[in-house]
């Protein structure tokens, strides 16, 4: 049997999930005025960097009540930054589902000295059971599993009058989900998933009430200088008006600038928010519409509320492909992705390394629809070519 192979490729091949791709007609023209060579400290540094927090409040609709600082180590320094200072005077509770948040299981259990520390765990593509937390404990979570395709659809599980602090990892769902503001007290992400920035910067957003647990609790453990928040009991303002805890790269804030006004002029009168959130959801519903119609592919996560937009993950089903062992299926799913790229039509959108073998394709709203469309060809034509090759 001759397998023909699709002659249109996507206009843009980029799936991943981080550092994902520019925004549509990025080019590095702008670094010709940027603040390159010069100090975060000087006056033209800090007006660079609070330029930033502002258009981060205003494309993000930050509420006004809520700071907004530039953070040291991506999305893990800021989720970090967060724990190590505020976690300890109650009991804590940390939901994971996938890999990443998998990660703050393992702070709170082993490095963290937590005395009434509650896991909520599920697997891959699955949701653990949220409505145990009410709402008098300390909640740490991830809003979207950038690894396992499984979100929270929203935000009822969590009381408006709690007494504790919600921490949420928001790194794959900001600019492409709702984040509710009000049951929501620390929200940190990356400028690298849904913004097409450079990786190495994190953002941390602070309700008032994360402003009041950081002004009155002192952690009993050290706390080394990139996660210091507060100064002398109170809030280092500064943080939150331009001054960094370490060196930032001003090009990568330039080009984060760069996006966030491009992203502002988007989607007319609803906002470029909610232009972003509806380029994502047309972009999954294109991939969720193939998969309802493919024999050989499913959705990982099998809730439909709770399927991610952003990362959206795959498994196959084929039978002969069930039948592998571990190993075999992932060199499956490895080859596939390996001759797609090979043919030079995408890129980095096989499943993460702990996961169920399959695909993930980003599907941000800084991705093009046509070029989720056309990459669909090229599943079909490599998962053919690849079981021919292994089940003759």
């Amino acid at each position: 049997m001759t397998i023909v192979m699709p002659t249109i490729k996507p206009v843009d091949g980029r799936f991943s999930p981080g550092p994902s791709r520019k925004r549509p007609g990025w080019t590095p023209d702008f670094l010709k005025d940027a603040a390159l060579g010069r100090s975060h400290r000087s006056p033209l540094g800090k007006q660079v960097l609070k330029e930033v927090i502002d258009l981060t409040r205003e494309v993000l609709e930050v509420p006004d009540s809520h700071r907004i600082a530039i953070v040291p180590a991506s999305d893990t320094g800021a989720v970090e930054m967060a724990m190590w200072s505020m976690l300890g005077p109650r009991g804590v509770d940390v939901a994971a589902w996938e890999n990443f948040g998998y990660a703050w299981i393992t702070d709170a259990e082993s490095q963290l000295p937590l005395k009434d520390l509650r896991i909520l765990k599920a697997d891959y593509g699955e949701l653990p059971d949220l409505s145990q937390y009410t709402g008098d404990r300390d909640l740490v979570f991830t809003w979207n599993g950038t690894t396992g395709g499984a979100r929270v659809p929203n935000a009822d599980f969590i009381p408006t009058d709690r007494e504790g602090v919600t921490i949420c990892d928001a790194t794959s769902a900001a600019f492409a989900q709702e984040l509710p503001w009000d049951k929501l007290d620390v929200v940190t992400y990356s400028w690298q998933k849904n913004m097409g920035g450079e990786a190495g910067h994190g953002m941390i957003i602070l309700s008032p009430h994360a402003v009041e647990r950081l002004e009155s609790y002192t952690p009993p453990w050290p706390l080394p200088k990139i996660f210091r928040m507060t100064k002398n009991g109170k809030l280092n303002e500064s943080l939150f008006e331009g001054s960094t805890l370490n060196t930032p790269s001003l090009m990568c804030a330039e080009d984060h600038i760069e996006t966030l006004k491009w992203v502002r002029d988007q989607g007319g009168k609803k906002g470029g928010l909610q232009w972003m959130h509806d380029r994502a959801d047309a972009n999954f519903a294109v991939l969720q519409d193939w998969m309802d119609k493919t024999p050989w592919i499913e959705n990982l996560c099998a809730v439909p509320e709770q399927r991610s937009n952003t990362g959206v993950c795959m498994k196959i089903i084929d039978p002969r492909f069930a039948a592998l062992d571990a190993s075999a299926q992932s060199a499956f799913a490895s080859a596939v992705v390996k001759m797609i790229s090979d043919q030079g039509v995408a890129y980095d959108f096989g499943s993460y390394r702990t996961a169920p073998p399959g695909f993930r394709v980003w599907a941000s709203g800084l991705i093009g629809k046509q070029d989720i469309l056309d990459l669909i060809p090229w599943l079909e034509w490599g998962f053919a070519v690849q079981c021919e090759k292994t089940f003759k």
